[in-house]
């Protein structure tokens, strides 16, 4: 498979998916490449960590030296490795449509990755300790769960994909309240890296686990976005949905976890990516107006101004937040640049359209006067130089003198975007935006040249700013995939809401059932399940038996009953004979105050943390879970485009005569031994 290619599903296994662990696209082998410099960067900490308390502890000049000069050894790496991180997340081609051919490479954000992890020692401890059932019954719940989460790692770039996520996702409540109380730590340490910098995050709390995987969701909805086809209507309508799904899951993971231990998951930047991904949909909604052309008429170029100038307004919003202190530290250098490239792009537009309204169009006996007049009123929030609508409208020289500022500002805000554009190594690498804002500034400039007179010497106009609305606003989109319908795993355990971890249980004890004068001495109540014993009469058998009131039955002879109400119980008792029956019950234990968690950072009051707790594990020692086996185009230009009075529109194309950017063939990433097959993607 080439890269960029479209995604593959491999099967592993029935509960594995919508993953692709064995794809070998772009995709598959920047995210490889990102799990490698996560590694690399991990060591480098440890190294700095290790070299940092050498120089706390030791008073000798000598060996001070020596290691500050490692420590700025370490230092040069890990600003090498920051660099070839913010270089993965600079290269959008990838996610791309193969299909493109000419529009505007779109932002996608780049999965956090995760250690693999083994809960089996664990999980079968606190099954047999907490529980008091025999934990090796269930391994083949926990081979289920581990294989779940590894899928996770690799997920398809398709709802299939986003299924694998929200499945795990969904589990993850009810293994936070089957197994992790917060009177005791499971020793299951969660590492999980930051997107932007690659810095580990480590700590016990489960949180940290929803919170990334709520993260991954919104990161692939990012890609799916990117991957649609934007030459066609409902690739586009795929692509607005995704982007607004997208900001959608960022936002619940804003709101839901307040004190986030990474900074790609912290408040000021989930703000950012929202407004960035919001930007991406209003972009798409606008290509989707434009696709089928834009006719050359006063309305029509109007409105089409006001959206251009929707779209550079939501970048510049994206741009000011990039900006912020100490978003703009952790950005990539590319992204800041492509906010600020298509501000300029789309405000340009903007100017170039309502110019052209104006200049080719003049106002005639049989148009509406009116509606006009209100029209263009209302695309300035004070009109130019104080003129009146009807007063431009009116005169032939007032429309071409405010046309042409109007130009003038297309023309100076496409040299704009192209003057930022050549400042960013990795954007030079775009050769179809660069074609495409080329494509822009020659149209504006050329028109510019088709309206200017030699014998000119009026002064020039400014002209004002558009005003930005838009008919089809993007709006976040929280999807339904988050909140999937799942069976859970440790169901045997019996009612979640009995049978959990914060519960504390007597070990189970049998009492033996018998009847005199058919009365077994206790009613039973218990629907929805489990059964549990009341109104006891304390000199019944059963009580001298050890029966106590509140006792929950777990059994009855051999039948499991930790599901079963009241009535099927009273089923297997009605036939007890003489010689009665065995029943197995268990007695609710005063758990007492719950002691606090020493990893918590999503609670109330808790000062935000950067847990380096992983740099004391070792990753080649780490244990090891079970592998997963395995048209004219929108932006088009004719060449009949000069004539003023042409029928359509369209925006400006990159004109290729040979392969596109996309379809040259694709640099190889060297090889090393350190990819490993299973954990591509």
């Amino acid at each position: 498979m080439t890269e960029g290619s479209s995604d593959t599903n491999v099967p592993c296994s029935p509960v594995c998916s919508g993953c692709n662990p064995l794809a070998l696209t772009g995709r598959s082998k920047l995210q490889n490449e990102r799990a490698s410099l996560n590694q690399q960067i991990i060591r480098q900490m440890r190294m700095r960590a290790g070299a940092e308390n050498l120089l706390r502890a030791t008073s000798n000049n000598k060996v001070c030296d020596m290691v500050v000069l490692e420590l700025s050894y370490i230092n040069s790496n890990l600003q090498l490795l920051m660099e070839q991180l913010e270089g993965l997340n600079s290269s959008v081609e990838v996610y791309q449509n193969i299909q493109e051919t000419s529009s505007i490479p779109l932002i996608p954000l780049g999965l956090k990755e995760t250690k693999e992890m083994d809960f089996s020692v664990s999980f079968k401890d606190f099954i047999l300790e907490h529980y008091s059932e025999d934990g090796s019954s269930f391994e083949e719940e926990i081979a289920d769960l581990m294989d779940l989460r590894q899928a996770c790692r690799t997920p398809s770039r398709n709802d299939a994909g986003i299924e694998t996520l929200a499945k795990y996702f969904s589990h993850i409540p009810l293994l936070e309240s089957r197994f992790f109380s917060a009177t005791r730590q499971m020793g299951i340490f969660f590492t999980w890296y930051d997107s932007f910098t690659g810095v580990p995050v480590c700590q016990q709390n489960v949180s940290l686990e929803k919170a990334s995987i709520l993260f991954n969701i919104g990161a692939l909805y990012t890609q799916i976005g990117t991957r649609c086809n934007r030459q066609t209507g409902s690739g586009l309508q795929d692509a607005i949905t995704a982007f607004q799904k997208a900001a959608g899951v960022l936002h619940h993971l804003k709101e839901t976890f307040t004190h986030t231990p990474s900074f790609d998951m912290s408040p000021s930047m989930l703000s950012m990516l929202i407004k960035m991904m919001l930007a991406q949909a209003q972009e798409c909604l606008f290509e989707k107006i434009a696709l089928s052309g834009i006719r050359n008429e006063f309305f029509s170029l109007l409105k089409m101004a006001h959206e251009a100038a929707k779209v550079g307004d939501t970048y510049d919003q994206v741009h000011q937040s990039m900006s912020q202190t100490p978003i703009k530290d952790n950005v990539p250098f590319f992204w800041s640049t492509v906010a600020q490239v298509k501000t300029h792009h789309y405000r340009s537009l903007a100017h170039y359209f309502l110019a052209t309204a104006l200049l080719d169009h003049q106002l005639r006996p049989s148009d509406d006067e009116d509606q006009q007049e209100k029209a263009l009123s209302q695309a300035y929030d004070a009109m130019p130089d104080g003129r009146s609508p009807l007063d431009i409208l009116r005169k032939r020289e007032e429309r071409r003198r405010i046309g042409k500022a109007h130009l003038r500002r297309a023309v100076i805000g496409h040299e704009e975007g192209l003057r930022i554009h050549s400042l960013c190594r990795h954007l030079r690498k775009l050769d179809v935006l660069q074609a495409i804002l080329q494509a822009s500034h020659n149209r504006s400039l050329a028109k510019f040249n088709d309206n200017d007179r030699e014998d000119e010497f009026t002064d020039y106009m400014e002209a004002p700013d558009i005003v930005s609305k838009t008919e089809h606003k993007a709006e976040m989109e929280t999807p339904m995939a988050t909140k999937v319908k799942v069976t859970d795993f440790f169901r045997r355990l019996g009612p979640l809401s009995v049978f959990s971890a914060k519960q504390r249980w007597t070990a189970p004890r049998t009492v033996r059932l018998r009847l005199e004068d058919r009365d077994l001495g206790f009613t039973l109540r218990g629907d929805p399940a489990p059964v549990q014993v009341t109104s006891l009469d304390p000199l019944c058998p059963a009580a001298v038996d050890g029966l106590k009131e509140g006792d929950y039955i777990v059994a009855v002879g051999d039948a499991d009953c930790k599901w079963m109400v009241v009535s099927e119980v009273m089923r297997l008792l009605k036939d007890v004979d003489e010689d009665g029956i065995d029943i197995r019950v268990v007695s609710l234990m005063d758990s007492g105050l719950p002691m606090p968690t020493k990893s918590a950072t999503y609670c109330g009051g808790i000062s935000k943390t950067y847990s380096m707790i992983c740099l004391a594990f070792d990753d080649d020692k780490s244990p090891k879970g079970r592998k997963v086996t395995k048209k004219g185009s929108f932006l088009s230009w004719g060449v009949k485009n000069h004539l003023k009075s042409s029928s359509t529109l369209s925006l400006p194309t990159a004109d290729y005569s040979g392969t596109l950017p996309w379809n040259k063939p694709c640099p190889t990433f060297p090889s090393s031994s350190s990819y490993n097959d299973s954990a591509l993607y």
